[in-house]
């Protein structure tokens, strides 16, 4: 069988590895995984003694597949083609549902999944899942990268599925766009019904910014802004554009009410399987895999912001305490115990470069 092959990211010069290694010096048990035949779409098992089989619900173009490509790539480069990786996309090995089941039994080694699909197996990442959590991007990769916060949390699902959080891809800071506007403040949103997940954190934070929360299926926004069903809806820039939302909600307002986050989670007998060179090797590239996507996030992110004002869209920047004061208000109501609340008040203390450098320039 022939599969095309994937496309390659080349290393970039400089890349710096911070994170310290995620399993080094765990005792070998042993594989777990069960082969996967074939390929998916133009994806090819890359050439190596050992292949991780990696499920991801985006399409080959979505950075999470460039991410996860350039992952397999460092991996077979620092292992010496001990270890490589195929990556299953479009959901080619089932919903995110079915396929944390996969991980945790060893029928799939790895998988992207969504924050809530996380909670539902422990609801102790919840602080790390909601408004307010993180200021940005560099705070969010500042945290997850932070062991001393995060290590143990990040390996509680081990003795119950097997499963081991390594880090995350961000989805973005989420934002509000209306059929209306410019929305300043809360007041501007009154009345305003506004699409969001079918979640109470969503339902919450929507009231606290002062719109009406609608719950409705992602693919039938756009016919419901048109046939004003909707007045709005909330989400990041690249899936602003890419589902053309801006041709009947142009205004967007830039409300960063949360910094999304996908996980990244392995079956831990997999990972122990691995000598500890190579365990030290799998951490390494998966740091730098997560670098990549920051990186390629961060290029389409701007892009996107170029095309939205090319189409005219507005955009508003409200002050600082229009939004910020509710958003954080509506996160703390769902901390649901003393652990939480130290978590997501640890969460928000990481400092970051960014952060420094603007505390400074305030003088």
């Amino acid at each position: 069988m022939s599969c095309a092959p994937p496309r390659i990211l080349r290393p970039r010069d400089g890349t710096r590895l911070t994170r310290r290694a995620l399993l080094v010096g765990i005792p070998a048990l042993g594989l777990g995984s069960v082969a996967l035949a074939g390929c998916t779409g133009s994806e090819a098992a890359t050439a190596a003694e050992n292949i991780l089989s990696i499920s991801l619900n985006q399409t080959e173009t979505h950075p999470s597949y460039l991410a996860l490509t350039y992952f397999g790539e460092k991996l077979v480069e620092s292992t010496d083609g001990r270890w490589g990786a195929r990556i299953y996309a479009n959901e080619a090995l089932g919903a995110q549902q079915e396929v944390v089941q996969l991980v945790s039994d060893g029928s799939v080694d790895i998988a992207v999944i969504s924050a809530p699909q996380v909670e539902n197996l422990s609801r102790a990442f919840r602080p790390l899942n909601l408004p307010g959590a993180f200021r940005d991007i560099d705070h969010q990769m500042a945290v997850l990268n932070e062991d001393s916060l995060v290590g143990e949390l990040f390996s509680s699902l081990e003795p119950s599925h097997r499963l081991r959080v390594l880090g995350g891809f961000t989805q973005g800071a989420r934002h509000v766009y209306t059929d209306r506007g410019p929305i300043e403040g809360p007041d501007d949103l009154a009345g305003l019904r506004i699409r969001v997940q079918e979640s109470d954190v969503f339902m919450e934070l929507t009231r606290a910014l002062g719109g009406s929360p609608t719950p409705m299926a992602y693919g039938e926004v756009y016919t419901a802004l048109q046939a004003g069903v909707l007045n709005g809806a909330e989400n990041n820039e690249v899936s602003y554009v890419t589902q053309r939302h801006y041709e009947i909600a142009p205004y967007f307002t830039l409300t960063n009410h949360l910094v999304g986050l996908d996980y990244v989670m392995a079956n831990v007998d997999r990972i122990h399987g691995m000598d500890p060179a190579d365990q030290e090797a799998f951490a390494t590239s998966f740091t730098a895999a997560q670098e990549e996507f920051v990186r390629l996030w961060e290029e389409e992110t701007a892009s996107s912001i170029a095309q939205m004002e090319d189409a005219g869209v507005t955009i508003t920047d409200p002050d600082d305490d229009a939004f910020a004061p509710l958003v954080l208000e509506a996160g703390r109501s769902f901390l649901d115990s003393a652990e939480d609340e130290a978590l997501y008040e640890a969460i928000r203390a990481v400092e970051t470069n960014s952060a420094a450098a603007s505390d400074g320039g305030e003088g």
